[in-house]
């Protein structure tokens, strides 16, 4: 079971990568400004660490391995964003003034680059820990 600590420290360093990447590649294809969708991020990924803490906290009771076979991890990354559409779709349309079917085409494309994002790092983090563990690290 993993710690606080370490889902604190796995939500911050997911939700800052995530947002260095996917904001200029978001204002690059949708056409709305840096400022705007960096503002938006950040709200973002501030539901998005509450969630991935719950979310991931859930998982953890469900699937208690720290050796996740590929389709826990699909499972895994999924419901994350699937519960962060539901979540932030309405603040995407309202702060961006787009309508709903924008913002959902908005937020697709979020979920295709974090699923792929989350799916990588899920697995490097847990690499990276069960190694720390291994040299005789805490969690």
């Amino acid at each position: 079971m993993r710690s606080v600590k370490e889902r604190l420290l796995h939500s911050a360093l997911f939700e800052a990568g995530g947002l260095m990447v996917v904001t200029p590649l978001a204002s690059a294809f949708s056409g709305h400004g840096m400022g705007q969708l960096g503002a938006l991020g950040v709200a973002m990924a501030t539901m998005a660490m509450l969630w991935n803490l719950i979310w991931n906290r859930i998982f953890d009771h469900w699937v208690p391995s720290r050796k996740r076979t590929f389709q826990q991890r699909l499972v895994q990354a999924l419901g994350l964003e699937f519960g962060l559409v539901v979540l932030t779709l309405p603040g995407v349309a309202w702060w961006l003034e787009i309508g709903f079917f924008e913002a959902l085409w908005l937020d697709i494309g979020y979920v295709f680059f974090f699923l792929a994002y989350g799916l990588i790092f899920n697995t490097l983090f847990d690499r990276a820990v069960r190694h720390h563990l291994a040299r005789g690290g805490s969690s």
